[in-house]
């Protein structure tokens, strides 16, 4: 113990006869406790080279870790050549032990060499497990066949990166941040390694979920089950450990797929409760054995806040060592090959490194390390790895997220507060003081009235809190409720803003130029550069205005991105304005999107170019008509005039083909608003303009035939038809007047159809016509009396009530007549139909606003107007329903005098004055 190696290590085991020139130091994942030991122990030891549990690979450009422009949180990315959707990512964040380990090592001239299984591995066996699940699927008797081999390898069945979310492994397994791109849907983890490897403050690995799995139901470690058995049985015969579909939740429930009773099926009744423990998360056995029901509480009280100068700087990675062999010696390592696979290749470098070099040491998960000084020979570790597949790979560097590091975002090794616990890396002193001092000034950048007083109140509370509750030091828990009770006045609306803000955090890492990239992702950072629009982690909205150059510049490219599927902007609606030339964005950098510009990349090495190659292979393959109409809508936004003649000639086939009205109605307007946005940003569509006139007048031809006979739902869809259609005849109709004149006749002859044409549509088509002023409201109100009379069914007179006040119910407001119609036909309706027409009038009126729907009540309930007129008459008749009998002199006379006060007259004051008098 004095030598600082650790304890008794079998003499032949890597280990043994180099104890004094080995330092095996185990951490926790991100963890910032971890992290300071990992300098400390580097600065008392000096070793000649330092190893790093990840992929060899990484060897290559761990050197620019040394950049100044290369700063945390950052991931290295490793991907299959020709084939970028298959992807790892290894995550490190200021306060990862790993990150403080290389950063030490390029800082004192030390090597670094990275010692887990090469992703080239990884990958290629991740293949495979794809490919045997494709094979039972397509073929249930091969998994009838070998049905252990389903429950040792749950995870086979991955969601594709354009479908799924982050697939990242759990703790300390796989390496650190080993996760693969797009996670499966059960929740199970990838097989993709990690850096480290390790479980947080030493918890087992991944691939022995009995001993291992987290909350969200991945391995604590991160190791998924990268090589089963063939006949899917651990190597002792014990049936393999389902992992859970849904992950368990934080208080240590056994997680989905588990046994009722959380005991995993590998061991006997009476392990069973600390089974189901290490099932969750392993720091909760050692939190529990120490009298915690919080794991981060008791990491917090037992690491982080235990530090002290002076102390042995191995004493912590002794103890961890000494837990993790407790845990090894009860649950072995699960039955899972893969942790069997990559621990024997860590031992092969470790042995190279050893005779290499002097003074050796190993930063890896505190899980591997009784497995590193494991009594195992060469030969038996080369045989492990004999015939791994293998596949060509790439790495580099991209930026990462601290929303990313965070458990909640799926990353199996995440942790609940990465920007807490950089704060707690990062602070030299006075870490309350420190915080409760960021967290005002975010209260205060939000208008909310924070003082110095606050700051002093909120620090004294949480030290009390701390002490009433036994802890060392104020952790997370005792700041969060100082700061609810003393800055937020116990509302829990901006804690939430605080954990969002400060407790998870915003930061976005950068990388340099002379990492490797894809030709794509270096055009994209250049273009960005260019437009001065910096990727960001937080959302935010950005507003452009296309008259300007550089908001249409940067319009473009976001929509250039769309079409190579890299979201990194949303539009959204504009805060200011309503013109065609304002745009909205809703903006957000996510790590994986480095893996869609890398995937993007097969298209073109320019963004102009890939999504130039992308929108043509897009409309070529479109499924339909409006498909083609929407990748020429956004050629036209993204300006890719290169597109635009492939796009156009597909389209102009499509369209010259299809019969369908239904399917023209639903493509025209966006082919509409291709020709508007051409119009606004300068670009030539002319073309565009000639198909949409053809299409609409092929629609004018077809439509009232196509509106016979419909169903409900039929009806409803074509409505929806009848509605883009008008208005993208009324875009065209500034070039093409004869064509706005023919739609009104489709109109007009919809109107005035039998009943073979359903109420919904009848009833819309008059509305159409009254609002574009090309019906009288007479005309409008003699075609609602024959729609409700009594001959009509009470169903179907609803419905045309329901197209007809589709577009709002203002004209009840305004013209009695109407609404006397609609009160007549529904106060008429026989009470046996009542119930059935009630939901389709409650539905339409439903769609009003508010005040509208409160006038309309009023009216009826004072029914007919005081003028005593009947509904039949005309608007601003005498005797007309709602309308006065003629003009008042007297009472028009008594605004005079206020009108002369407005404007000023002379003697308006004394006239005002007279008139009151």
């Amino acid at each position: 113990m004095s030598t600082g190696t650790l304890p008794g290590p079998p003499r032949g085991s890597v280990a043994g006869d180099d104890a004094e020139r080995l330092w095996l130091l185990g951490v926790r994942h991100h963890g910032p406790g971890s992290a300071r030991a990992v300098r400390a122990a580097l600065d008392s030891r000096r070793p000649d080279v330092v190893l790093i549990e990840g992929p060899p690979e990484a060897d290559a450009v761990v050197g620019l870790a040394a950049d100044p422009e290369l700063r945390p949180p950052v991931a290295l990315l490793a991907h299959a050549v020709g084939d970028p959707a298959r992807a790892a990512f290894w995550p490190f964040a200021r306060f990862s032990p790993e990150w403080v380990a290389i950063r030490w090592a390029t800082d004192h001239g030390v090597p670094v060499r990275f010692i887990d299984l090469p992703a080239a591995n990884s990958l290629a066996l991740h293949a495979e497990r794809d490919a045997r699940q494709e094979l039972a699927e397509a073929d249930p008797g091969e998994a009838d066949a070998e049905p252990a081999e389903a429950d040792a390898d749950p995870a086979g069945e991955s969601v594709p990166p354009e479908e799924g979310a982050q697939r990242d492994t759990p703790e300390g397994g796989t390496p650190e941040a080993g996760a693969e791109f797009g996670v499966p849907e059960d929740g199970t983890p990838d097989i993709v390694p990690r850096t480290d490897g390790t479980p947080e403050a030493g918890t087992p690995e991944a691939g022995t979920p009995d001993a291992g799995t987290r909350a969200d139901g991945t391995p604590e470690d991160g190791t998924p089950d990268i090589v089963p058995r063939t006949d899917g049985t651990p190597e002792d015969g014990t049936p393999d450990i389902v992992p859970r579909t849904d992950g368990t939740p934080e208080d240590g429930t056994p997680e989905a797929g588990a046994p009722e009773d959380g005991t995993p099926r590998a061991h006997t009744p009476q392990d069973a409760e600390d089974s189901a423990a290490v099932r969750v998360d392993p720091l909760a056995v050692l939190a529990r054995a120490a009298g915690y029901d919080d794991p981060e509480r008791w990491w917090e009280d037992a690491v982080e806040h235990r530090g002290r100068e002076g102390d042995d700087p191995l004493a912590p990675f002794t103890a961890l060592a000494s837990a993790m062999e407790a845990l090894r010696e009860r649950y072995g390592d699960g039955g899972h090959r893969d942790d069997a696979i990559r621990e024997a290749h860590m031992r092969l470098r470790l042995r190279e490194a050893v005779k290499e070099f002097g003074r050796v040491a190993v930063v890896c998960g505190a899980w591997h390390v009784p497995a590193l000084r494991a009594d195992a020979t060469v030969t038996a570790d080369r045989r492990l790895l004999r015939g791994l597949p293998k596949v060509r790979v790439e790495l580099t560097w991209v930026p990462w997220t601290h929303r990313r590091l965070a458990r909640r975002s799926g990353y199996g090794a995440g942790i609940d507060s990465p920007g807490w616990y950089d704060h707690l890396f990062s602070a030299p002193d006075r870490v309350v003081t420190r915080w409760m001092t960021a967290v005002a000034g975010l209260l205060r950048a939000q208008d909310h009235p924070v003082s110095s007083a606050h700051v002093i109140e909120a620090v004294r509370l949480a030290e009390t809190l701390a002490a009433l509750r036994g802890r060392p030091l104020a952790g997370l828990g005792e700041a969060h409720d100082a700061v609810r009770a003393v800055m937020c006045d116990g509302s829990d609306v901006l804690p939430a803003l605080i954990h969002d803000r400060l407790v998870v955090g915003e930061d976005l890492g950068t990388v340099p130029d002379s990492a490797p990239a894809v030709p794509l992702a270096r055009d994209l950072v250049r273009t960005q550069r260019t437009l001065r629009l910096k990727p960001e982690a937080a959302d935010r909205q950005l507003d452009l205005d296309l008259r300007s150059d550089n908001d249409a510049a940067r319009s473009r490219l976001l929509h250039r991105l769309g079409l190579l599927g890299v979201e990194w902007g949303r539009p959204g609606e504009a805060r200011q304005g309503t013109g065609t030339f304002r745009e909205s964005w809703q903006l957000c950098w996510e790590p994986e999107l480095s893996v869609r510009v890398a995937e993007a990349g097969v298209w073109g090495t320019t963004v102009e170019s890939a999504a130039t190659a992308r929108a043509r292979d897009a409309a070529e393959t479109a499924a339909g008509l409006d498909g083609v109409t929407a990748i020429a809508e956004r050629c036209l936004l993204a300006d890719l005039p290169g597109a635009l003649p492939t796009v156009m000639r597909v389209l102009a086939d499509r369209a010259a083909l299809d019969t369908d009205v239904s399917r023209l109605a639903g493509a025209l307007p966006a082919l509409v608003r291709s020709v508007r946005y051409g119009d606004v940003r300068g670009t030539d569509a002319g073309a565009l303009r000639e198909v949409a006139e053809g299409l609409a007048t092929r629609i004018c031809v077809g439509l009232p035939p196509a509106c016979a006979g419909l169903g409900e739902d039929g009806a409803r869809e074509m409505r929806g038809h009848l509605d883009g259609v008008h208005a993208a005849v009324a875009l065209l109709a500034g070039a093409h007047e004869p064509l706005r004149g023919r739609w009104a006749g489709v109109l007009r002859s919809l109107a005035g159809r039998d009943a073979t044409t359903p109420g919904l549509i009848r009833g819309r088509a008059v509305r159409l016509l009254l609002d574009d002023a090309r019906l009288e409201t007479a005309e409008a109100a003699r075609l609602m009396g024959l729609a409700l009379s009594p001959g009509t069914a009470p169903r179907e007179a609803a419905a045309w009530v329901e197209g007809f006040l589709s577009g709002g119910g203002m004209l009840l407001v305004h013209d009695e007549r109407l609404l006397a119609l609609v009160d007549g036909w529904l106060t008429g309706v026989p009470e046996e139909a009542f119930t059935d027409v009630l939901p389709l009038i409650r539905r339409t009126f439903a769609e009003f606003d508010s005040g509208v729907r409160r006038t309309v009540g009023e009216l009826v309930r004072r029914g007919p107007s005081a003028a005593g007129g009947t509904a039949g008459g005309g608007g601003g008749e005498p005797g007309a329903a709602g309308f006065g009998a003629g003009l008042d002199p007297g009472r028009a006379d008594a605004v005079l005098p206020t009108l002369r006060l407005l404007l000023g007259l002379p003697g308006a004051a004394r006239d005002l004055e007279g008139d009151r008098a």
